[in-house]
């Protein structure tokens, strides 16, 4: 029986970075036309958050005027904006600062 004897690699002559993709986000706005408790509503049903946190983001659009519900690849969040359109709610597509 043989044991296997370790090689030693050469260290890369330059250093590859990888950059992946930045993470999309999706942002509901503040509207008039939605009440309060229907956004929250949406943001329990749809997304799955607690009414805690369904509370929170749905106070952030209505006094911060905006709100990021969702964050992740881009394909993913053109879903989620198309599904914020459907319940009525005013969403956009933005790429993330992070």
């Amino acid at each position: 029986m043989t044991t296997p004897t370790p090689v030693e690699t050469e260290k890369p002559e330059s250093d590859l970075v990888v950059q992946l993709e930045d993470p999309w986000v999706t942002i509901v706005w503040n509207d008039p036309v939605n009440l309060m408790s229907y956004v929250a509503f949406v943001f329990r049903t749809y997304f799955g958050y607690t009414e805690e946190k369904a509370n929170q983001l749905m106070l952030a659009v209505h006094e911060e005027g905006r709100a990021v519900v969702s964050s992740g690849r881009r394909e993913e969040q053109e879903r989620h904006v198309q599904a914020m359109h459907e319940y009525g709610l005013w969403a956009t597509l933005e790429r993330s600062d992070v």
